[in-house]
């Protein structure tokens, strides 16, 4: 039995990495999605009524007064507003009365334009959802994670609005393939002049083939591109050897490639920690000393840097030259007798030499940990593992556009008069009605003033 299982015991292990959501081996010709032609129920859509208008409700008082009965003076009204779901889903609906002429000498007519009205809208195709509506859909598909076959269910709980996953695929694939396409390049230009940029890549799938989901963040905008592979061709569609700024990442090998030799980077001091505790741990007597005090050092530098606004900039400079002393000194180049310990002096030590360690200490903006980036991949994890990533490479498109474009609409200029302020660009469910409409107004989707 032993040598039964152990194929398929090495199967699961292959597997088991970033995303273990296989299929196997994919069928040479599947069946495609979707109802077949001419087949289903066809009919016409009823329109929906308009949307009752809401009136303060009157709360009357008694004449009297309740402690002594005496009669009370004249009545002063005072709004008391409860903000609440409506408890009937009336969705609002607008109608447009477009104009129809017809000319009397050859006949061909002409109908009115309006922006909110599209040119082919006309007949049982007349009525269709609003931008809001779709931008409320891919929200939550793409920025919170919510499974796209969950998404209609949800929409007609909270809105009465119904709509299909199918409709939700196609639009988000005829919508990032348009003008959100264009916004989205116009960000990937934009991510390789900034002067901070964090990186980090997770494992995904398209059509059941191993790929990759790599971000490029930073405090303003955020950029994620799916490939087959991890390498530096994939690092240098972003960020080139000629990079000005600096790169915080990890110590992947994509990031040390002799193409991006001539890069400022910020390698990430969290993983030190995380890389000298596994091997610290298996160290006993001296040998534990050397991953003791690699552990430590790192972390006194976060602490020295969380602190950095609360002490003077004096003092902070002084424990940043001390304490830089001690990460210079400590993995400088020399033979130690455990194995263990020299592969991660020489691992530290190159990134050292090379400047990769100390630059958040005197860089304003770089940050000592590539926390932003992973962080940024978390919805990502999430969508991962509840819808399986991407089907085809079509549908793989909206996965890393409509996540960059929603972080993105918090630079747009907001609808209402006072936007709403937030301490990261991570989504929030307070900003969910400001992003729809961020969301739709990029894609032209809705007129320029609400």
């Amino acid at each position: 039995m032993i040598p039964q299982l152990r194929p398929g015991i090495e199967q699961l292990k292959r597997r088991g990495g970033p995303a273990p959501f296989s299929k196997g081996k994919a069928k040479k010709n599947p069946k495609r999605a979707g109802c077949k032609p001419g087949q289903g129920t066809f009919r016409n859509r009823k329109a929906p009524e308009q949307s009752p208008a809401v009136e303060p409700a009157e709360v009357p008082v008694n004449g009297c007064c309740s402690d002594c009965g005496r009669a009370n003076g004249e009545a002063v009204t005072e709004t008391v507003p409860v903000t609440d779901i409506p408890r009937e889903r009336h969705p609002e609906v607008r109608s447009y009365a477009i104009g129809i002429r017809r000319c009397s000498g050859c006949g061909k007519s002409a109908r009115g334009a309006h922006p909110d009205v599209a040119p082919d809208r006309r007949g049982a195709a007349a009525h269709r959802l609003g931008p809001c509506v779709k931008a409320l859909a891919h929200v939550m598909h793409y920025a919170y994670g919510v499974p796209v076959r969950k998404a209609p269910a949800i929409m007609e709980d909270l809105t009465g609005i119904r709509l299909t996953q199918g409709a939700i695929t196609r639009h988000a694939m005829a919508l990032t393939a348009g003008e959100l396409g264009a916004r989205y390049a116009a960000l990937r230009d934009r991510i390789r002049k900034e002067p901070v940029t964090h990186t980090d890549d997770t494992g995904w799938r398209v059509a059941g083939k191993q790929a990759f989901l790599m971000a490029f963040v930073n405090r303003a905008l955020a950029v994620y591109q799916i490939r087959g592979r991890h390498g530096n061709e994939e690092v240098r569609e972003l960020i080139s050897g000629d990079y000005k700024g600096i790169l915080v990442c990890d110590r992947g090998r994509s990031n040390d490639a002799e193409e991006l030799a001539g890069l400022r980077q910020q390698k990430c001091l969290a993983h030190l920690p995380r890389n000298a505790s596994g091997i610290g741990n298996k160290k006993t007597g001296r040998a534990s000393g050397f991953s003791r005090n690699l552990k430590a050092l790192p972390r006194d530098a976060l602490a020295l840097l969380a602190m950095k606004p609360q002490i003077d900039a004096a003092d902070y400079a002084a424990k940043a030259t001390a304490l830089q002393g001690q990460l210079t000194r400590h993995p400088r180049n020399r033979s130690l007798r455990d194995d263990g310990n020299q592969r991660l002096l020489n691992g530290v030590g190159t990134q050292h030499d090379q400047g990769r360690i100390p630059q958040f200490f005197f860089h304003d903006g770089v940050e000592a940990a590539n926390n932003r980036a992973e962080r940024d991949l978390r919805p990502a994890v999430i969508a991962r593992k509840v819808s399986h990533c991407s089907r085809n490479r079509r549908g793989a498109a909206p996965s890393k556009r409509l996540p960059a474009l929603s972080k993105h609409c918090a630079e747009l200029p907001p609808f209402q008069s006072e936007p709403r302020s937030s301490r990261s660009l991570r989504p929030s469910l307070s900003l969910l009605p400001d992003r729809l409409y961020r969301l739709a107004a990029s894609a032209t989707l809705l007129p320029a003033a609400r």
